[in-house]
């Protein structure tokens, strides 16, 4: 990804690529680059869940620390 992009923005551009991809008159050539572009914003996509995911692991992790009684 070359530009600075959120999660939603991703998914809403693959939305779009999703519609783009269904329509008939879509051509080969062009099916190519929005499969590309897919694939560069699913993985980005995935990286920013997997990321989200660290983070609430982290924070989860304090809190049981937190509110776990003292032996």
């Amino acid at each position: 990804m070359k530009k600075k992009i959120t999660f939603e923005t991703a998914s809403e551009e693959l939305d779009q690529i999703l519609r783009e991809l269904s329509q008939e008159e879509t051509t080969l050539d062009r099916s190519l680059e929005l499969y590309a572009q897919a694939a560069e914003l699913v993985a980005f996509c995935n990286e920013t869940l997997a990321n989200a995911q660290m983070k609430i692991d982290e924070i989860t992790d304090r809190l049981e620390t937190a509110i776990s009684p003292k032996e």
